[in-house]
């Protein structure tokens, strides 16, 4: 089941999937930029930070007296540079500084001890510290020697982090920028180019859009298909050809059928108008029912065969299968024919074994139709040889005679529906041009298969193959 929020169109929803996958690669790529930037803003205001209060370590060292010091506060207050920055110098636990230059008055943090005066700062020792109200800021707390008496002095440094804040500030809002402006480029270039991408898409469903009954010839363009299309289409040409085979066959069919059935009504229509055309004797109108009746029975036998093949063909027939003696089966059918045989100047030579795993009534049904075309066109005064043998995978029983050799193109299509070869043409209502077919149809409900062969001699071989 479709979801409804889904959207029907293909290019859409490729277009959102891309869209998704724009926004988590280029949402990943901003915040590693941004985090980079801050990261970098950061380390390069501690690393100022160091410097000035190891500087102001330095200037500790080389004062001679605490005055010296306080008057040199201009000096300090230029190394500061920053006009918020913080420098407060005192003797460690003193509440009164030596120099206190805070413009803002921001409270001091106590967020580590100081570092010690032999050992210089790093970054580790760097205090972030944040007070209500106030931006954040970082912090230094070390302590440095006096050159004067060698007194401990503690120094406090800070610097606001007020312009750095606003460095990433912006830079945050140039990465979410690009990042809405790169999805939303993403997005209309992968519409522009699904759209592009699927006209050939376009071009097939207009194609397939003239294919109808009448012009069935019609196939689908494979080579200008994209790659991913070019299986569907050509497996879409190939299903086209065999219906197009199909509906041939079909046509045909239908074309047969109804000359096969308009020339016994025909004949019926005829032969009754005629009969009723003046008085009769009752011996004229038996020999006339006599004579309809042999049409009827054609009528009803063809019937009887197109529904058997119509059920074949859609497998409604479900077989069921028995072992067969094929040397039994083979003589049995020999023996049934050896009448005609005779009056044909034919006769029989049987040579089978084994036993075969069929339908017995069906089997029987398509030996009978390849001995009676058999006894039929065989060259009179030959023999009809009827022979069996049990494979390892197959069992097969072969009807062979000899005859009037068999073009090829006229072998291909033996097993067609309606089909007459050359010396059928010559006996025309002697076969209703489906015994072969239903053969064909019998072997297929088998899962096996018939073949045919005629030599240039005019030796026919049919040869029927049961799978075990």
């Amino acid at each position: 089941m479709t979801a409804a929020w889904r959207p029907r169109s293909l290019a859409v929803r490729v277009t959102l999937l891309c869209g998704l996958i724009a926004v988590a690669i280029t949402g990943m790529l901003g915040a590693n930029y941004f985090f980079a930037v801050r990261t970098a803003v950061l380390t390069h205001a501690d690393e100022q930070l160091i410097a000035r209060t190891e500087h102001f370590r330095r200037l500790v060292g080389d004062a001679r007296t605490a005055s010296e010091l306080r008057d040199q506060s201009l000096l300090l207050v230029a190394i500061l540079g920053n006009a918020g920055d913080v420098l407060v110098v005192r003797h460690p636990g003193e509440a009164l500084p030596w120099v206190d230059v805070n413009p803002e008055r921001l409270p001091l943090p106590g967020c580590a001890p100081p570092v010690a005066s032999d050992r210089p700062i790093g970054r580790p020792d760097v205090c972030d510290a944040r007070a209500p109200d106030l931006p954040r800021g970082r912090w230094i707390t070390a302590l440095a020697r006096s050159g004067h008496d060698g007194a401990l002095v503690e120094i406090t440094t800070g610097h606001p982090l007020a312009s750095e804040a606003q460095m990433i500030g912006r830079a945050r809002n140039q990465v979410l920028f690009s990042t809405v402006l790169a999805v939303l480029a993403s997005l209309l270039l992968v519409y522009l180019v699904l759209r592009r991408g699927l006209r050939s898409l376009h071009q097939v469903a207009a194609q397939a859009s003239l294919i109808a009954p009448a012009n069935l010839a019609i196939r689908l363009p494979k080579h200008d298909a994209p790659l991913e299309l070019q299986h569907m289409v050509a497996a879409f040409n190939a299903m086209l050809d065999r219906i197009a085979i199909g509906y041939d066959r079909l046509s045909q069919s239908s074309a047969d059928l109804a000359h096969e059935i308009r020339t016994p009504v025909g004949a019926l229509i005829g032969q009754t108008q005629v009969a009723l055309s003046r008085t009769r004797s009752a011996d004229d109108y038996q020999q006339v029912l006599e004579s309809n009746l042999q049409e009827l029975n054609r009528l009803s036998l063809t019937v009887d065969n197109i529904l058997f093949l119509a059920q074949a063909d859609h497998a409604t027939l479900q077989i069921e299968r028995a072992t067969l003696e094929m040397a039994e089966e083979l003589g049995r059918i020999a023996e049934y024919f050896e009448g005609p045989a005779d009056e044909a100047g034919l006769r029989f030579d049987v040579q089978a074994s084994g036993t075969a795993r069929v339908n017995a009534a069906l089997c029987r049904r398509a030996l009978h139709n390849l001995v009676a075309n058999a006894v039929r066109y065989s060259t009179p005064g030959t023999i009809v040889r009827l022979s069996a043998r049990h494979g390892d995978a197959m069992s097969t029983m072969a009807v062979e005679n000899e005859g009037m050799p068999i073009p090829p193109a006229q072998m291909e299509r033996l097993f067609d529906r309606f089909y007459r070869a050359d010396a059928v043409h010559a006996r025309p209502a002697e076969s209703s041009g489906l015994g072969l077919a239903i053969v064909k149809a019998i072997m297929d409900l088998h899962g096996g298969e018939v073949t045919a062969s005629s030599s240039a001699t005019g030796t026919i071989r049919f040869e029927l193959r049961f799978p075990h």
